[in-house]
């Protein structure tokens, strides 16, 4: 099973049960408190990003909507209450500890349309080499059906494939994964270690949740495989502790679903099966330069065919045009022309605007 301490980047993923009392819709300051805690530990040896419910529910014991389900309209007006109040909640809780909150707020469509896929993750990078947690939620106040995650475990399983995380946790109503509903079958036994998602695991998966929480076990079997695919061990655990994440490090109960690959080569390999749009060919510097790991800058590029969009995979030949690997390029096909054998200082004279230094790179790039 995985280690906390030992991780290099770790997303925690929230549900609102925990966060929000569902009689009074009131925060649960004091487990708040004790979060806070654990992510002041964590944070001394890993980067920590928090994947948090809770918006719509703060929102709606302060708007005085009812406890039962809410039209979509009421949904967004809920979250566009609670979303100040749980952000003002976690940089209250976080500040003590020396640590500042950034809120960040996404949608389905900024995880499957590439390009805003990587200004989603080049924002998340950016905040955790400044030190600061990213307190992901879904944007609730702009989302439609048509471009929601509906659940958080899905969110948080997908911003630890956006991140590279290694270790994700989904802090929940239940201790694990079980073989049916404990709720209702005391004999249900829970797995301590799930190493594959076979078709009989699934069928195991029922829809029990909490008044709160839009997941069940089906959309936590679904977190586990883009987890795990993704190279991230994930568990599942009870998170109603006041220090949730020191009692999982020390032995409470829990299910981990293991991967297989790191996630640096589960990266690799999803770059590397894309078609590519269009291709690139340097010059034998930046040939050398990016062989030797470093990222691929628009000074080094001596040609440019195809038409291919920001975020859009790309063919990286070398001068003799070998292709050399592929990667998702920061530029559209005509930047990259205009930007081609330039100096990165160059790049705001020659578009018009300021750019992204590199072209390509190295994290988003398959060698």
């Amino acid at each position: 099973m995985a280690s906390l301490t030992k991780a290099r980047r770790i997303v925690i993923k929230i549900g609102s049960a925990l966060l929000v009392d569902k009689a009074s819709g009131a925060l649960k300051s004091d487990w708040l408190k004790g979060l806070a805690e654990d992510v002041a530990w964590l944070k001394q040896t890993a980067d920590v990003i928090l994947v948090s419910s809770g918006s719509i529910a703060l929102g709606r014991g302060a708007l005085g909507l009812p406890a039962t389900e809410l039209a979509l309209e009421q949904s967004q007006a809920a979250a566009a209450v609670g979303q100040i109040r749980l952000a003002r909640a976690y940089e209250e809780a976080l500040a003590p500890h020396g640590l500042t909150a950034a809120q960040v707020l996404v949608t389905l469509e900024d995880s499957t349309d590439r390009r805003r896929y990587l200004n989603s993750r080049a924002t998340l990078e950016t905040l955790i080499s400044l030190g600061a947690v990213p307190i992901v939620n879904e944007n609730d106040t702009v989302a439609t059906d048509e471009i929601r995650y509906g659940d958080n475990d899905r969110m948080a399983a997908q911003v630890a494939a956006t991140v590279g995380a290694d270790v994700l946790v989904l802090l929940s109503d239940v201790d694990g994964f079980y073989n049916g509903n404990p709720h209702q079958d005391p004999s249900a036994t829970r797995y301590e270690v799930i190493e594959e998602i076979t078709p009989e695991i699934e069928a195991m998966a029922g829809d029990a949740g909490s008044g709160l929480s839009k997941g069940g076990m089906k959309t936590k079997l679904m977190a586990a495989k883009t987890a795990t695919a993704a190279g991230c061990d994930m568990a599942i655990t009870h998170g109603d502790a006041l220090r949730p994440l020191k009692a999982l490090e020390e032995g409470a109960n829990a299910t981990w679903f293991t991967a297989h690959i790191d996630p640096h080569a589960a990266r690799k390999r999803w770059i590397a099966a894309m078609k590519p749009r269009g291709e690139v060919t340097l010059d034998a510097g930046a040939a050398r330069a990016m062989q030797a790991g470093k990222s691929l800058l628009p000074a080094g590029v001596s040609a440019v065919s195809g038409t291919f969009g920001r975020g859009d995979p790309v063919a990286i030949l070398g001068p003799d045009g070998h292709k050399l690997g592929q990667g998702l390029t920061r530029y559209t096909a005509a930047e990259t022309r205009s930007i081609k054998g330039h100096r990165s200082d160059e790049i705001e004279a020659l578009l018009g605007y300021p750019g992204r230094a590199v072209l390509i790179h190295r994290d988003d790039m398959a060698l």
